[in-house]
């Protein structure tokens, strides 16, 4: 547009001088709402517009449910390997790097000891961003050395699950995990130690098929996918239309596969509650 034009107008800035809004500034909701990043973090990043909760990864929970977001990470350094030599577009290797460069992760899952409302906790926290929370033996052994760290100091263990499923690059191995965790929640169980489910979006496949299914409460996010395979593939092996809500929080809880559902800012609070009536303590405020 010309200049002369431009203050016809009533458009005083020169192209030269525009600038773009800084991304990250406004967060916008699948269902329209624009909501100010800044407001969105203290409202647990959760849109006060509708409710709708974003997702979010390791370190924004452990902000959420540690006290003061004051943790000791466990197994930091634990990273995964490509013993199969896996390659189909890219090498497995090659993926591997690029996850760790694009999120700043080892791998899906971070472990991490903390006080929660003052008592310990420990917590594993999947990570979508990093190979889409996919589970390959790196996440299997971090959670099964978190339990262990739980059962040696007798403390309530919680899993947060957001997961794709099985890693494929790592096949059978990615499997065997399934079963290793199973186990080592187990033995939990046999101590008399709580753990704690959550399930948030999505949570799919062999994560839902073993640990995120295993919990002596099992909870999730409001409008979370849960489930073991995609809406797509069950409606294609049935031949039939599925129903309105199928595999939200909402449609399981229904169905009771889940406790309850809980609002992120309820969250630490909830979950509290539950440890201390297991543990038949006081009720903390």
């Amino acid at each position: 547009m010309a200049w002369f034009k431009r203050k016809e107008k009533g458009i005083q800035t020169s192209t030269e001088e525009k600038r773009d809004t800084p991304k990250g500034l406004w967060y916008k909701t699948p269902t329209g709402k624009i909501v100010d990043s800044e407001e969105l973090a203290e409202n647990f990043y959760v849109s006060p517009e509708d409710g709708y909760h974003v997702k979010i990864g390791s370190k924004e929970y452990f902000d959420i449910l540690f006290d003061d977001g004051k943790f000791k990470e466990l197994d930091k350094n634990l990273t995964s390997k490509d013993p199969l030599k896996f390659e189909d577009s890219k090498k497995y290797t090659d993926r591997l790097k690029a996850a760790k460069e694009k999120t700043g992760l080892k791998d899906a899952v971070r472990t991490a000891v903390g006080k929660s409302k003052g008592k310990d906790l420990v917590i594993a926290c999947m990570d979508f961003k990093f190979i889409g929370g996919s589970m390959g033996s790196v996440v299997g052994e971090k959670i099964a050395r978190a339990a262990d760290y739980a059962l040696k100091n007798k403390v309530p263990f919680m899993i947060i699950s957001k997961s794709g499923g099985a890693r494929m690059m790592e096949a059978a191995l990615s499997l065997m995990q399934l079963a290793k965790t199973s186990a080592k929640l187990a033995q939990l169980a046999d101590a008399g130690i709580p753990y704690i489910s959550l399930c948030t979006d999505p949570t799919t496949g062999g994560t839902t098929a073993s640990f995120a299914m295993l919990g002596d409460i099992n909870i999730a996010e409001p409008g979370a996918l849960i489930g073991f395979a995609g809406p797509r593939v069950v409606r294609d092996t049935t031949g039939k239309d599925l129903p309105e809500g199928f595999q939200t929080s909402e449609f399981l809880l229904e169905h009771g596969f889940l406790d309850f559902i809980s609002h992120r800012k309820d969250l630490k609070n909830k979950i509290n509650l539950y440890i201390d009536l297991i543990q038949n303590e006081p009720i903390r405020a």
